[in-house]
């Protein structure tokens, strides 16, 4: 669930709705990550690499470019927003 009114709101305009639609088209309705790793799983989610903000909400160069989407099924998609609990210093030092 997305905390900005405005990046909910897009995600119930018919734009969205056919654009995911046109991505999913594009590959088969099957997950672009699995399938990069041999797999064959059923997308489920269209993913935006560059997050929707309030900021960028409007801009539909983030919004509806398909070159900023990602077919993914329910695992892959939740690893794309999986916050990282460490953090890798330069000198390799790991912080928790």
């Amino acid at each position: 669930m997305h905390h900005d009114a405005a990046v909910e709101r897009f995600y119930t305009t018919t734009a969205w709705r056919k654009c995911r639609a046109a991505v999913l088209e594009e590959h088969g309705g099957l997950c672009q990550v699995c399938m990069g790793r041999g797999l064959i799983n059923p997308a489920v989610h269209v993913h935006h690499k560059v997050p929707l903000t309030a900021d960028n909400v409007n801009d539909p160069r983030i919004t509806l470019d398909i070159s900023n989407l990602m077919a993914l099924c329910e695992d892959c998609h939740a690893e794309q927003h999986r916050t990282k609990r460490w953090r890798c210093e330069p000198n390799g030092h790991v912080e928790i």
